[in-house]
C-alpha cells in the first residue's frame, strides 16, 4: 500500500487503509472496500457502529455543554449514567467513579483499594495479586499487575511488580475444566500465595472473570470463581473484577461476574461501556468502602476528564440501547451459534487446537499438534499472518499469544452484540478461507512436527 507520509506513530510502522465510514457491523475504507468488524475493534463496539440513538443523545448533550469540570459542577449526564451503572451492579456496589479508559479504571481501582486500607487502619496491605498470563492495562500501575512479558519486561525497572499466580489454563495442564476439583486446584494457588506473601500485606486480588487478550477468552474451571471469592473474604482481601473487556453484555450477562453470582468489592469497566462512541470507563465500588475513604479525608486521585458530560451522555445511551435491543440475550444466543461454527472449523482445520469463550467473547488457538498442545513455532508469527490474511479478505479479527505472550497464537472472534446469523455465516466463510490459506502458507515449516 502506497500510503502518504504520516506524522502519527503507534506500536509499529504497520499502515492500514483510511476509514471512511462505519455502520452496524460493517466498516468501509476510502476506496469503498467493506470490512466486517469481527472483533468489535478491540472488543469495544458492542452495539455496532453509528447507532443513531446514541448519536442523537450526543448531539443533544453537545448543544447543552461538552465539558464541566467535576470540582465546579455536577452534570445531569454523569449523574444519570452513575445511576444506571449502579443499578446494573451487584447489591451494595453503588458508588461510581468515571474515567476515560480501561487502564485508568484499573489504576483507579487499585488506588481506591489502597486508600481504603489506610482509612481502616490496615496500612500494611499493599500487594495486589493477579494472574499470569493476564492483561490489565498499559500504564505503569496496571502493568505491575499484568502478566504478559513482552509488555511488562521493558518497564520492569520502573515499577514494582506485584505477586502473580498461574491463570487456570486447564486445557494446557491436562486437567478437566468441568471437574470441581480442577477449579479448587487453581483457587488454592491464590490461597497459598496469600499465605506466602503474608495475609496482612495482601490488599486485593485483581482478576478478569473470563480471560481477555492475554489468555484468549479463557473461561475458568467449574467452581473457580466462587472459590477465589471465598478465599478473599476469609483473608480480608478485596476482590476486584476487571470487567473492562467482559462487561457491557459481551459474555451474555451485563457483567461476566453474574455467571457465578459474584459480589466483588470493586468492578472496573470500559471498552463496551461506551462502545467506542466516546473514551469512557468507570469503577463501581461498595458503598462502605467509598464512605471510609471519603470520611478519612477524600480520594486522592482524579483525571481531568472524569465524568465528562458528553462521554457520560454517550455511555447512558449505550446502556439504553443494550437494553432496548436485547443485546445481552443476543450475545448469549449468537455466542452459542458462533461457538458451534468455530468448533466446526476446528473439525475441518487441524491447525486449530482449542476453541473457548462465552457469549461473544470467543477465541481459537493455533497448535502444531492438537493432542500434545504443541504451539506453532513463534517465528512463524501465525497470529499476525492470519489477521492480515483475514483483513485482506474483508474480515477484522484480533490476535495475541496465550502462552505468556511469546507463543500460543490465538485469534479472538468477538463481533458486535448486534450480530445476526447471516453475519455469523459470513464470518465463518471468511475464517474458513483464511484458515486454508494460512495452513498452505506455513505447511512447509510444520513438516515433521505432528
Amino acid at each position: 500500500m502506497n500510503a502518504p507520509q504520516s506524522h502519527l506513530f503507534y506500536q509499529s510502522r504497520l499502515r492500514r487503509p483510511v476509514l471512511e465510514q462505519a455502520h452496524g457491523v460493517y466498516m468501509w475504507d476510502v476506496d469503498g472496500k467493506r470490512y466486517l468488524d469481527g472483533s468489535s475493534g478491540a472488543m469495544v463496539c458492542n452495539i455496532g457502529h453509528s447507532n443513531e440513538r446514541v448519536l442523537d443523545a450526543m448531539r443533544r448533550q453537545m448543544e447543552k455543554s461538552t465539558f464541566g469540570y467535576r470540582l465546579h459542577f455536577e452534570t445531569e449526564a454523569s449523574e444519570r449514567l452513575a445511576m444506571k451503572t449502579a443499578a446494573l451492579c451487584p447489591d451494595g456496589v453503588n458508588k461510581v467513579f468515571f474515567v476515560s479508559g480501561g487502564s485508568e479504571a484499573v489504576e483507579t481501582a487499585i488506588k481506591l483499594a489502597r486508600q481504603h486500607a489506610l482509612a481502616v487502619g490496615q496500612g500494611a496491605r499493599w500487594k495486589v495479586i493477579s494472574r499470569s498470563p493476564s492483561y490489565h492495562g498499559c500504564t505503569l500501575g496496571a502493568l505491575a499487575i499484568t502478566g504478559y512479558a513482552p509488555l511488562t519486561e521493558p518497564f520492569a525497572p520502573m515499577m514494582r511488580a506485584m505477586p502473580k499466580i498461574p491463570a487456570p489454563r486447564a486445557y494446557l495442564d491436562g486437567l478437566d475444566p468441568s471437574d470441581p476439583a480442577t477449579g479448587e486446584h487453581y483457587a488454592q494457588l491464590l490461597e497459598r500465595k496469600i499465605i506466602e506473601e503474608g495475609p496482612d500485606t495482601v490488599l486485593a486480588f485483581m482478576v478478569e472473570p473470563i480471560g481477555g487478550a492475554a489468555t484468549g477468552a479463557l473461561v475458568p474451571p467449574v467452581g473457580y470463581m466462587e472459590a477465589v471469592q471465598d478465599i478473599c473474604r476469609r483473608h480480608g482481601v478485596l476482590l476486584i473484577l476487571d470487567e473492562v473487556m467482559t462487561g457491557a453484555g459481551r459474555t451474555g450477562r451485563f457483567l461476566a461476574g453474574e455467571h457465578w453470582g459474584l459480589s466483588p468489592d470493586i468492578i472496573a469497566l470500559s471498552k463496551g461501556f461506551a462502545a467506542g462512541y466516546m473514551p469512557l470507563g468507570a469503577i463501581a465500588a461498595r458503598d462502605d468502602l467509598v464512605a471510609a475513604v471519603l470520611d478519612a479525608g477524600g480520594f486522592a486521585h482524579g483525571f481531568t476528564y472524569a465524568g465528562n458530560p458528553l462521554a457520560c451522555a454517550a455511555g447512558a445511551a449505550v446502556i439504553d440501547e443494550i437494553d432496548r435491543l436485547g443485546l445481552v440475550a443476543n450475545a448469549d444466543a449468537m455466542g452459542a451459534a458462533l461457538r458451534q461454527r468455530l468448533e466446526g472449523l476446528m473439525a475441518r482445520h487441524p491447525i486449530i487446537g482449542d476453541v473457548r469463550g462465552k457469549g461473544l467473547l470467543l477465541a481459537f488457538e493455533f497448535m502444531a499438534e492438537r493432542t500434545r498442545k504443541t504451539p506453532l513455532p513463534p517465528h512463524l508469527n501465525a497470529h499476525q499472518r492470519f489477521v492480515d490474511i483475514a483483513y485482506e479478505m474483508g474480515l477484522i479479527v484480533y490476535a495475541r499469544r496465550t502462552r505468556d505472550g511469546v507463543a500460543g497464537d490465538h485469534i479472538m472472534v468477538c463481533p458486535p452484540l448486534t450480530v445476526t446469523l447471516a453475519h455469523l455465516d459470513e464470518i465463518t466463510q471468511t475464517l474458513d478461507a483464511a484458515l486454508a490459506r494460512l495452513t498452505d502458507d506455513i505447511a512447509p515449516a510444520l513438516t515433521g512436527m505432528a
